[in-house]
């Protein structure tokens, strides 16, 4: 599950970024509305905690933007306002659900799975040949045998799944799956792709998660459809 967090406070931001972490998820955090607004449309993540109280952009507006790119993807206000006509708008202008700060931590983490329960989207279930891996339990099969994979394994093969039949670039990886910049001397995006093939049996090695030179890695599509998979544009 990939979770975007738009909050100003960088002590919250750190702490709910580590603890979103901790429970296997792949975590972007922003610290204004217009960068909220780029990161939903571009990087479609599954699940969006939105303050309010938000620079350049104030997370009202941010969220009128957001719905109307997409309607379906969970989005959840967390917010110190107390008045009610601001929670009622924001339940108008389409989130899925609020929570007044200060707040339980674990009050949060339930409301977060509840929401995610309650989407049914196509691409929980991610399938490639004989390759199946459901993203809400964060399981991978193949040849119906289970695989255990790292957190950041994961997080990887998830990405490639997603980006099915397009080339995701060195640097592309390192910032979706790793939240770093790119950098010319780290070669961490090589190793793990290595991982995955011993741990999927990718023989021979490329068969299934194939190199292109100079450009990335990807995992193709094949002439039948598969249910629930769409590539990114």
């Amino acid at each position: 599950m990939t979770v975007l967090i738009a909050e100003d406070d960088f002590a919250l931001a750190t702490f709910l970024k580590r603890v979103f972490e901790r429970e296997s998820d792949s975590v972007r955090v922003v610290s204004d509305g217009v960068a909220v607004v780029e990161a939903f449309r571009d990087e479609c993540p599954d699940l969006t905690i939105l303050d309010l109280n938000l620079p350049k952009k104030d997370g009202e507006s941010a969220l009128v933007e957001m719905r109307e790119w997409d309607t379906d993807r969970p989005i959840l206000i967390l917010t110190g306002r107390t008045d009610v006509q601001s929670r009622v708008r924001c339940l108008e202008h389409g989130a899925d659900d609020l929570i007044l700060k200060p707040f339980s931590l674990l009050e949060l983490q339930a409301r977060c799975k509840s929401l995610m329960r309650r989407r049914t989207p196509a691409n929980v279930l991610l399938r490639a040949e004989n390759l199946e891996v459901d993203r809400m339990n964060r399981s991978v099969k193949r040849f119906g045998q289970s695989i255990t994979l790292t957190n950041k394994e994961f997080a990887l093969l998830e990405q490639l799944l997603l980006h099915r039949g397009n080339c995701l670039s060195r640097s592309e990886l390192l910032q979706t799956v790793w939240n770093s910049e790119p950098a010319q001397t780290t070669n961490i995006v090589d190793v793990y792709v290595n991982y995955l093939r011993r741990k999927l049996e990718d023989r021979p090695p490329g068969s299934m998660i194939r190199t292109l030179h100079g450009k990335g890695y990807m995992i193709p599509r094949t002439s039948g459809r598969v249910a629930g998979l769409q590539a990114a544009d």
